[in-house]
């Protein structure tokens, strides 16, 4: 059954210092599922069992993401923005601290899905951002919390490392629980109190979302590109960490862990998009995006002996992607600006997909076809999702527009099928 929805008049207005707390919020959710990825051997020692092991206890991460957007996403439409935020971040701190006292790995895995699904949190701020920002500053403030999760992806392994090292992996999670607390209080604080006012039902609303799909093509076309991409971004990053650990490689883990560094050109990229989206409008900066990733990807399967133009084109490919991210989530958000969740939530679980079959694929194709065939795959993957894009030129046009009227059915039918 569909979401019915009235007119929504909220005073809540997004100032700039709430904006950047969602991002360093956003930052810190995502961060979690990353923390103990660098530690594996640690964390198997010290629970006298294999690294394998450990990797797939650590894999319940992704899976709770993966049902917190299906599940848990959707609420931020339903309730409160700031009761839903702060529960999800108290139980992050929850989740932690019982990681840090597990004493065995299937506790400590029940804990990282627990962690998993939380993190989804990232993609609720993304649905307030959506709800909240007003349709000339909406992809401006999505770009700003796209920031925050794109950091996060980076600064979990890198802290997770480096407080590993330091103090142990029982007490970088502790360590991890107290800004979640602190995040809690002040999301409870600041973020908006409106509650929506959808007429169905939670179950009525989860149970729709796959049917989203086939009454908009908007989204399923936003979908697609996104899948596509992330793919692709997932497949190089997998793929480029087994490459080098070959040889005539055979880097540490630790020089391995540096390229990632590269990754900043993303966060910066993601801040730009979202501005640069609100004046041109999101067709552009998607093109461009993958314009510019593609071109990358290329220069990648040929210069990989070559660090500088290698780091230089990782940057570059991040870039690329994370601003074709921004633009394209804008679409979807603007589907229904009164209630994104859901089709954020639809959205991204999708896209999450993609990205999951991208590192099982980036890691196997080394072997397959060395690097360089497999950097040729992304990108194809590239390009087919610039095909997708060019063409779906009216739909992603439309969808630009929003609903400046505030009726959410208004900016619906202009989208859907």
């Amino acid at each position: 059954m569909e979401n019915k929805r009235v007119p929504e008049i909220s005073s809540a207005v997004l100032r700039a210092p709430i904006v950047w707390f969602m991002a360093l919020a956003a930052a810190l959710a995502t961060a979690s599922v990353y923390l103990l990825h660098p530690a594996v051997a640690e964390v198997a020692g010290s629970l006298d069992t294999s690294a394998a092991v450990v990797g797939t206890a650590l894999a319940f991460g992704p899976i709770g993401y993966l049902v917190g957007l299906v599940l848990l996403v959707p609420l931020v439409d339903r309730f409160a923005p700031r009761t839903v935020v702060a529960a999800h971040f108290a139980a992050l701190a929850v989740a932690s601290a019982a990681g840090a006292m597990a004493g065995s790995v299937w506790v400590l895995g029940a804990a990282v899905g627990v962690v998993g699904a939380g993190s989804a949190v990232g993609a609720q701020l993304s649905s307030v951002a959506g709800r909240f920002a007003g349709p000339r500053r909406q992809a401006t403030v999505l770009g700003i919390v796209t920031a925050g999760i794109s950091t996060g992806i980076l600064a979990g392994r890198i802290v997770g490392g480096w407080l590993t090292e330091v103090i142990g992996w029982r007490p970088t999670l502790v360590v991890f629980a107290v800004p979640c607390v602190a995040v809690a209080a002040i999301a409870f604080s600041v973020l908006p109190a409106v509650r929506g006012r959808t007429r169905a039902g939670y179950l009525d609303t989860v149970r729709g979302i796959p049917g989203l799909f086939a009454r908009f093509a908007a989204l399923r076309w936003a979908a697609a590109r996104g899948a596509l991409w992330f793919f692709a971004f997932c497949a190089v990053w997998a793929g480029l960490a087994v490459a080098l650990s070959q040889p005539p490689y055979s880097y540490s883990p630790e020089r391995i862990g540096l390229y990632a560094g590269a990754g900043l050109a993303g966060v910066v990229a993601t801040r730009i998009a979202g501005s640069w989206t609100d004046r041109v409008g999101p067709r552009k900066v998607i093109l461009v995006g993958l314009a510019l990733a593609f071109a990358s990807a290329v220069v990648l399967a040929v210069a990989l002996s070559n660090t500088v133009v290698t780091l230089m084109c990782l940057g570059l490919f991040d870039a690329g992607l994370f601003a074709a991210q921004v633009a394209n989530q804008s679409t979807v958000l603007a589907i229904d600006s009164s209630a994104p969740a859901r089709f954020n939530s639809a959205y991204m679980s999708v896209y999450f997909v993609g990205g999951s079959l991208g590192t099982a694929f980036g890691a196997a194709a080394v072997g397959w076809f060395g690097w360089s065939g497999l950097a040729a795959a992304a990108a194809a993957a590239t390009a087919a999702a610039g095909v997708v894009a060019l063409a779906d030129r009216a739909r992603i046009d439309s969808g630009s527009v929003g609903e400046h009227d505030g009726c959410a059915t208004v900016a619906a039918a202009r989208v859907e099928r």
